[in-house]
């Protein structure tokens, strides 16, 4: 704690290499294979594959958000951007307006610029992509402006943990902080649930890339915000469909035992959830407890948890 970190971004802004990054990522638009899913779709003639976004990223908002992990929200807030559209189909989303139906605006490079600085300038104490993925080109390009315009604060990456290692590789350097989640340790549930194709080797490969660029451990300021490293999260479902002893056991021996670790109970049945036979209801106490004991199982110990909200009927 307390050592002082300048976000890379800056660097490679000074460098030149920034401007490289945006025009190696923006080529990729044209047969594009940002997401393990690699569509091949041209994005700059706006054609849209999988996750139906097009050229100009679609934002849902872009505000303080005080909700995230201590070291993220602070005192102040994260400047949240939550893209719209999304490299998955997850059943029991509760952002589905926002990722499914792609609710938001579409927003040029100095629009999202502009966001950005209007956020720092509000006194966030990062700013936040969340579902970033199918947006890396875009963010880049925003984040050069940004940077032009005098933007100091950390980036972070917060994501499905659907990511391809070639697309993370041109963020290295760029992002401070990877929040990624691990959702699963079985590719057929992961079809099922979500509509991801081999999650678990693709989500492995992403965890281990980000690793490598920041560190399994966060690097916190004086005042205990994050400055570099990663946090990761992991919702668990009911009637054990999350694998949850499964995934913390391989991110301890894979990762790091000192990993930052979010271990989730808010799930409720959203969209398709609801009055589903497994997803259709609440997590049941004794399932969250379990989820306590593989954390603790695994060697686990730095991180989150939260209260869990039961419904009557539920227990």
């Amino acid at each position: 704690m307390g050592e002082i970190i300048q976000p890379g971004y800056i660097a490679l802004h000074r460098a030149g290499e920034l401007h490289a990054r945006v025009q190696a990522a923006m080529q990729r638009l044209a047969a594009c294979n940002l997401c393990p899913r690699a569509c091949g779709v041209n994005r700059l003639q706006g054609e849209t594959g999988f996750c139906r976004a097009g050229l100009l990223a679609r934002v849902a908002s872009a505000n303080v958000h005080p909700w995230e992990e201590p070291p993220i929200s602070g005192t102040r807030g994260s400047g949240t951007v939550f893209l719209s559209h999304c490299t998955a189909r997850c059943l029991f989303c509760q952002n589905y307006p926002i990722s499914q139906q792609g609710v938001g605006r579409e927003m040029t490079a100095e629009q999202l610029a502009d966001a950005m600085l209007r956020l720092q300038k509000q006194g966030c104490h990062n700013i936040n992509f969340v579902t970033p993925t199918h947006y890396v080109p875009q963010l880049l390009a925003a984040v050069e402006i940004a940077a032009e315009r005098g933007l100091r604060i950390p980036l972070l990456y917060n994501t499905s943990g659907y990511d391809s290692v070639e697309t993370l590789r041109l963020l290295e350097g760029v992002i401070d902080i990877y929040l990624p989640d691990s959702k699963y340790a079985d590719d057929e549930v992961a079809r099922q649930l979500s509509g991801y194709q081999d999650y678990v080797q693709h989500n492995r490969a992403a965890l281990l890339e980000m690793r490598r660029q920041v560190g399994a451990e966060l690097v916190l300021d004086d005042k205990g915000l994050a400055r570099r490293g990663m946090i990761v999260r992991h919702l668990v479902l009911p009637h054990g469909l999350s694998q949850t002893p499964q995934v913390l056991r391989w991110i301890a021996e894979h990762l790091s035992p000192q990993i930052h670790i979010s271990l989730m109970a808010q799930y409720f049945p959203a969209h398709r959830a609801v009055g589903h036979p497994t997803l259709g209801r609440r997590l049941l106490a004794e399932e969250y407890e379990a989820a306590l004991a593989a954390l603790d199982y695994a060697g686990l110990e730095n991180g989150w948890q939260q209260e869990l909200e039961c419904d009557d009927h539920d227990a």
